[in-house]
């Protein structure tokens, strides 16, 4: 909820409460996975009790599908948004890469939460969620068609999802990552490898 001159102390605490909830939720379901966390878990991380975990969320399925529909949204607008400020192709691949490299390597939880719990989402929440994510990579599809104008869009998804694949396995290999290289370092190994990836054959 964004405050407003409108909003009221109480709506912006509950507001805070529910956000500090979704990153606590992200690093918990990452480490544990979505069955080894309870409301218990939840609450306590954020300095509640496990049920009122219930003035936030009506139930734990609830919780993850509200963080991957969250994720899902900023990462198709902040893509709309890097492609609309670039001109070519060219740009708007580089451009895409380093933005979904920033996400990968700052919400490595995030991904690492889908990754372990996408199966256990309610069925509105994953159907909606994969809609997200289709039109996120219906966006680099379209990008790609321009620097491979000759492949069939079933091939460039295949090369969109291999990059993709590529960036989110920072949650599995940032550890390793780390003990030779700092963060910058990291991105701009994943970049590279990712964007040599999205344009081979070009």
């Amino acid at each position: 909820m964004a405050s407003t001159p409108d909003t009221t102390p109480r709506e912006r605490a509950k507001a805070d409460r529910s956000a500090a909830l979704l990153r606590e939720a992200a690093r918990l379901f990452a480490a544990k996975g979505f069955d080894g966390v309870s409301l218990e878990d939840l609450g306590s991380a954020v300095g509640i009790t496990g049920p009122a975990v219930y003035r936030h969320f009506r139930s734990k399925q609830a919780l993850l599908g509200a963080l991957l529909q969250r994720t899902s949204e900023r990462l198709l607008d902040g893509g709309r948004a890097v492609v609309d400020a670039h001109g070519t192709a060219t740009d708007q691949l580089r451009a895409l890469v380093a933005f979904h490299v920033d996400f990968a390597v700052d919400e490595s939880d995030v991904i690492r939460a889908q990754d372990r719990g996408l199966g256990r989402l309610e069925q509105d929440d994953r159907r909606e969620v994969r809609r997200l994510q289709r039109e996120y990579i219906d966006l680099w599809i379209d990008v790609l068609s321009h620097l491979h104008p000759g492949a069939s869009r079933d091939r460039l998804r295949v090369q969109a999802h291999a990059g993709f694949g590529l960036i989110n396995s920072t949650p599995h290999s940032l550890r390793a990552l780390r003990t030779a290289h700092d963060d910058g370092e990291v991105r701009e190994i994943l970049a590279a490898a990712a964007y040599a990836a999205l344009t081979a054959g070009h």
